[in-house]
């Protein structure tokens, strides 16, 4: 248990939809911390440290492939079904439908 949980009220964070792979499961966008804003697989990481060479790494290869990966992941979002079902779950629990998507034919 972290010092933290116990002075401070519960951590709020959101939770989402988001893809690992080809399948759908929850995760979370931090509301705080040195990760705020981004979207991680367990709410401890967006207090965790950063690890400055991993940064540094990325830092390197998306100035070098950037607009590589942004054409890439822009067709994986239009064309994948588990990113079409993701944005659909999250754009129905932003507006608090708890439905299941609709298949398109």
């Amino acid at each position: 248990m972290l010092l933290r949980e116990l002075t401070q009220e519960p951590l709020d964070e959101k939770q989402i939809w988001a893809r690992s792979g080809n399948k759908v499961v929850r995760k979370y966008r931090c509301v705080g911390g040195r990760r705020h804003g981004r979207i991680v697989s367990k709410m401890a990481q967006c207090y965790a440290p950063i690890n400055v060479k991993a940064r540094i790494t990325l830092k390197k290869t998306k100035a070098r492939l950037g607009q590589k990966i942004a054409r890439k992941s822009k067709m994986t979002k239009r064309r994948n079904p588990a990113s079409r079902r993701v944005q659909a779950m999250n754009k129905a629990a932003s507006r608090g439908i708890r439905r299941a998507p609709k298949r398109r034919r």
